[in-house]
C-alpha cells in the first residue's frame, strides 16, 4: 500500500463542516472535504441517521459515504439541541445541508440566519432543483434520471433504465464541494462567505449535455446507448470462449485499427486500404464486427487480455463490483480503505480517486458510531462537562 499524507499536509486540514445530511447526496460533499482534511462533524438525529438501517441497495450508504467524519446526535426539535446547532455553526466554516427546501430555515439554521454571527461561513445545500418552476418538487436520484433523459439514454428504446450507480446524487455531491472550495477560495480574497447550492435535476442534465449537443450538430434526435451510432467500429463487448467471461474492446484511432489489425488476422478486412479510416470504419461496422466476434469466441479471455495490454489498445474485463475487493490494482497503491461496518466486520471501500504528491489521503476516522463524537464536538465549541451531562439528561444529546 502507498504512503498516505499526513493529516496536516491534506489541503483542507484546519477547516470545520458541519454536516446535516443523510441519504447520498450530501454526505457525498462531506466525505469530499474530510477525505481532504476537513473536521467534518455530522449531525444525526437522536438515535442515529435513519440511513445507518437502509436494507437492500441502500445498505451501503452510510458506509461508503460517511468516514472520515465524528458524529453528534442532536434533537433539533428541542430548544438545547437547537441552541447546540447554532454554537456548532457559529464556529464552522462550512456547513452542508440536503434536509427539504425551507426546513432549517424554519428552524433558524438557514444561511442567512449566520450573516452576522459568521460572516465567513459557506453555507451549502444539496436540493432535487435548483431555482425556478420546479423548485418545489421532491426528487430523488432515480426522479431526475428519469426527467432529465439520463434513464431513456441508459436503457433499450422504449425501456427507460437508470443508471446502475447513485451516480446523480454522487456527481451532485461533487459538484457542491467543488462549489464549497470556489467559496472558500474566493473567502480568501474577500473574507466573506456565501450561500451555494448543488442540485440533482441540474446535474442530470449537465451529465446529458453531450448528448444534447450531439442532437444540436447532427440535428438528429440521440437514440439510447443500447442502440447508438457508435463513434467507432470497435466499442463494443464481446464474447470469448468461455461464455461468462467478456471482454469490452475499443479501437478509437487509425493507428490503434493498424496495431488492431496486425494483433489479429481479420483477413481482408485488415487489409482493406478502404477502412483505413474511422469514419469509413464506423459506415463498416456490419462487416466488421461478426469477423472480429467470431476471432474472439475461439480465444480465452486471459490470452486477449494479454495480447491487448502488450499492445496497449484499451480493454476491460467486465467485472461485478463485488470483483473490485480483489483488484491488484485497487490492492496495490491504497486504492481501497479499510471501513468498520455495523455489525463490527472490516470490509475495503474505494479510497477517493485522488492522488496529491504522489499520495492518496486515506482514513483518519472509521466510520462513527452514531453520536460517540458528541461530548468531544460540544466541549470544543465552549460547552462545560456539566452543560454537557445537562443536554444528555434532557434528551437533546444523543
Amino acid at each position: 500500500m502507498s504512503a498516505t499524507l499526513a493529516h496536516a499536509d491534506l489541503p483542507l486540514a484546519g477547516i470545520r463542516v458541519i454536516e446535516f445530511t443523510h441519504m447520498v447526496m450530501g454526505p457525498t460533499a462531506g466525505v469530499v472535504l474530510a477525505d481532504l482534511g476537513a473536521d467534518v462533524v455530522k449531525v444525526e438525529p437522536v438515535g442515529g441517521d435513519h440511513t445507518r438501517t437502509l436494507l437492500g441497495s441502500g445498505a451501503g450508504y452510510f458506509p461508503m459515504f460517511n468516514r472520515n467524519k465524528r458524529s453528534i446526535c442532536l434533537d433539533l426539535k428541542s430548544k438545547a439541541g437547537l441552541a447546540a446547532a447554532r454554537r456548532l455553526i457559529d464556529g464552522a466554516d462550512v456547513v452542508i445541508e440536503n434536509f427539504r427546501p425551507g426546513a432549517l430555515e424554519k428552524m433558524g439554521l438557514g444561511p442567512n440566519d449566520f450573516q452576522e454571527s459568521n460572516p465567513g461561513l459557506i453555507y451549502c445545500s444539496a436540493k432535487g432543483f435548483l431555482a425556478g418552476p420546479y423548485g418545489h418538487r421532491t426528487a430523488l436520484d432515480e426522479v431526475t434520471q428519469m426527467m432529465g433523459g439520463l434513464a431513456y439514454m441508459t436503457g433499450p428504446p422504449g425501456r427507460p433504465l437508470r443508471a446502475g450507480s447513485s451516480v446523480v446524487d454522487i456527481t451532485g455531491g461533487m459538484f457542491g464541494a467543488i462549489a464549497i472550495l470556489a467559496a472558500l477560495q474566493r473567502r480568501e480574497r474577500t473574507g466573506k462567505g456565501g450561500a451555494v447550492k448543488c442540485s440533482l435535476f441540474e446535474t442530470t442534465a449537465f451529465l446529458v449535455g453531450q448528448h444534447m449537443a450531439q442532437q444540436a450538430v447532427t440535428g438528429v434526435p440521440t437514440a439510447p446507448m443500447p442502440v447508438r451510432v457508435s463513434a467507432w467500429a470497435i466499442y463494443d463487448v464481446f464474447e470469448t470462449a468461455k461464455a461468462d467471461e467478456q471482454l469490452f474492446v475499443g479501437v478509437v484511432t487509425d493507428s490503434q485499427w493498424q496495431t488492431f489489425c496486425t494483433l489479429f488476422d481479420l483477413g481482408e478486412i485488415g487489409s482493406d486500404p478502404a477502412l483505413a479510416a474511422n469514419n469509413q470504419r464506423v459506415l463498416a461496422r456490419d462487416r466488421i464486427l461478426p469477423v472480429v466476434r467470431g476471432l474472439f469466441a475461439l480465444k480465452n479471455r486471459s490470452e486477449l487480455v494479454e495480447t491487448l495490454e502488450r499492445a496497449g489498445l484499451p480493454f476491460a474485463p467486465i467485472a461485478k463490483p463485488g470483483d473490485l475487493f480483489d483488484d491488484p490494482h485497487l490492492n496495490a497503491q491504497g486504492g481501497l480503505v479499510p471501513v468498520t461496518l455495523k455489525d463490527g466486520s472490516v470490509t475495503q471501500l474505494p479510497a477517493l480517486p485522488l492522488e496529491i504528491d504522489g499520495q492518496r489521503s486515506g482514513m483518519r476516522h472509521d466510520v462513527p458510531i452514531a453520536g460517540a463524537d458528541g461530548a468531544d464536538v460540544l466541549a470544543e465549541a465552549g460547552y462545560s462537562e456539566a452543560e454537557i451531562a445537562s443536554l444528555r439528561e434532557a434528551g437533546a444529546l444523543g
